[in-house]
């Protein structure tokens, strides 16, 4: 349960920092929700990592659809994507899940130094 907790609080928190704060505000949030929610082992890197990864993927369609995936089509054509828009958000998303899972273990570590080390 502290999984869907933390995957969902990172995801929202991304979107409330997002408003003030560039794109490196999910790995802000994913710090935050790996330092205060105590999760065990790889469930700190997926949790951020999932969280974010499904947020960016439905934000870049979202933002895409819009216009008809004209720039997304020309930015896949200038990567050696072949055009395909859909491979391009999947990566997008991944690059900002390994960003934000990252950030999440980061935040484990520092709960563990500065807090009590939890005898999970």
């Amino acid at each position: 349960m502290r999984f869907f907790y933390n995957l969902l609080l990172t995801a929202v928190l991304a979107i409330i920092l997002n408003l003030f704060l560039p794109w490196w505000s999910i790995m802000l949030s994913a710090f935050v929700t790996g330092f205060s929610i105590r999760l065990k082992k790889s469930a700190v890197f997926f949790a951020p990592f999932l969280g974010i990864w499904l947020l960016w993927i439905v934000y870049g369609y979202s933002v895409s659809s819009a216009n008809s995936f004209t720039l997304s089509t020309k930015i896949a054509n200038l990567l050696p994507l072949g055009g395909n828009v859909i491979l391009l958000t999947l990566i997008t998303g991944i690059i900002g899940g390994l960003a934000a899972g990252a950030a999440g273990i980061t935040g484990r570590l520092f709960s563990e130094y500065f807090i009590s080390p939890d005898k999970n």
